[in-house]
């Protein structure tokens, strides 16, 4: 069962000025010229643009099977201590020049919110996890509801 799913893809008004991008790069390297030269930099550079944009907006953030999961990343929701809503001003503070070094951060700069889990495992020197979100309260509500689901199926077993 899937809790909380969300994909971190890039907004629709970003993929202007990086196709844009592409397209004036490709037009100065063909310069009116003919041949190869007139249509190979159109017919590499704007693909590149979309798969480079496409892989920016990837990553999937899920909370599912008592886990966080975060890209490739996965937490067990048993090692959360505490899970705080951030907004621009909260990520932008937890980021910072305070920020610890050991911190797990996943942040894109055009979604404003952001979550920081707090953890209590004393094997990971990680001591928390900042994941942008675009949705903060409901993902911190999703972590905490399947850590305290996983406390007490852990109890009862």
């Amino acid at each position: 069962m899937e809790e909380y799913a969300e994909r971190l893809t890039v907004p629709w008004w970003l993929w202007l000025p990086g196709l844009g991008g592409a397209a004036l790069l490709a037009a100065e390297i063909w310069m009116g010229s003919t041949g190869v030269r007139a249509w190979l930099p159109f017919a590499v550079l704007l693909p590149l643009a979309v798969a480079g944009l496409w892989w920016v907006g990837r990553i999937r953030v899920r909370v599912a099977g008592g886990e966080l999961y975060v890209d490739d990343a996965h937490l067990p929701v048993r090692f959360v201590a505490d899970v705080v809503p951030l907004d621009v001003s909260g990520r932008r503070e937890v980021l910072g020049v305070g920020a610890d070094p050991l911190a797990f951060v996943v942040q894109r700069p055009w979604i404003g919110g952001a979550v920081q889990v707090v953890l209590d495992d004393p094997a990971d020197p990680t001591p928390y996890w900042v994941i942008s979100s675009r949705h903060p309260t409901e993902l911190a509500a999703a972590v905490l509801a399947a850590r305290d689901a996983a406390a007490v199926g852990g109890a009862s077993r």
